[in-house]
């Protein structure tokens, strides 16, 4: 069974073409191959897959074998991959996932995909569609006591659910510790990703992410987006600009409407190619 190792800003998949190859247990398979000691390693695994409804269908899973709905990064992957591998030969392209279509624009040159930018779609800020437990429509700079300690959150989806809570630094922010609390907290019924951001200042944003089912990451697609979500929502950043997110594994750039449509602008890269047997 081939597979291709990929990343966005230090987000890595494992990549399985299932125009070829079959895949009868995936939650399984990203257990055995997630582990970065004794198999592949990596954030978990990502299938391309034939779509009735668009150009390609993508599922992806965690390192503990539980199914995201949508990851930002793996989708600009997925663009480079079926470019660059010749499943298609189209600059725009239509991804389905678990959280809707989506749209690839690709930046091409030389016939290599340069970046990826990502229509995400709308933010969504109402409370049960996130979904979190609150007495409030909307989670808007609230205090959270998590571990003893209280937090100002919003939260807002992506197509999954992100708690974004401003600090004033992150480099010595105990994720291991505070992330899996935050994770699990009872407040959040599907659990948690939780993006802790400094404000660098207005257009910059440096950002460290604990994503439900994986622990802390390099990157976050989808954190960066619903980041930058909150941050113009509470008037830290402005709609219509460029953001840029500065993340462990690289730099992202999200730009919010005053809809709060989102759309992210990143690189991906291969790795390698392999096979397992």
């Amino acid at each position: 069974m081939r597979f291709t190792k990929m990343h966005g800003a230090g987000n890595d998949y494992i990549y399985f073409n299932c125009f070829e190859e079959k895949i009868d247990d995936p939650e399984a398979l990203s257990i055995k191959l997630s582990d970065r000691h004794f198999s592949v390693g990596g954030d978990g695994i990502v299938l391309i897959m034939p779509s009735e409804v668009a150009d390609f269908r993508m599922r992806m899973f965690n390192t503990d074998g539980s199914e995201g709905k949508m990851c930002g990064n793996a989708s600009r992957c997925i663009g480079k991959y079926v470019y660059e591998k010749g499943l298609t030969d189209k600059t725009t392209v239509t991804l389905e996932t678990l959280a809707g279509i989506k749209t690839l624009n690709l930046d091409v040159k030389d016939g290599k995909v340069e970046s990826v930018c990502v229509d995400m779609g709308k933010a969504e800020f109402r409370a049960p569609l996130i979904p979190v437990v609150s007495d409030k429509n909307e989670v808007i700079n609230e205090p959270l006591e998590v571990g003893g300690k209280e937090y100002r959150v919003t939260c807002v989806s992506m197509g999954n659910p992100h708690c974004v809570t401003f600090v004033d630094e992150v480099k010595s922010l105990e994720l291991a510790k505070i992330g899996v609390l935050f994770e699990n907290n009872e407040i959040f019924p599907e659990r948690v990703n939780t993006e802790f951001i400094r404000v660098i200042d207005s257009h910059t944003l440096e950002m460290r992410v604990w994503e439900r089912g994986s622990g802390e990451t390099l990157a976050c697609g989808t954190g960066a987006c619903a980041s930058v979500a909150a941050a113009v929502r509470n008037g830290i950043c402005k709609a219509g600009e460029e953001i840029t997110v500065k993340l462990l594994g690289g730099d992202l750039f999200i730009t919010c409407s005053e809809e709060y449509d989102i759309k992210m602008r990143g690189g991906a890269e291969f790795a390698f190619d392999g096979s397992i047997g």
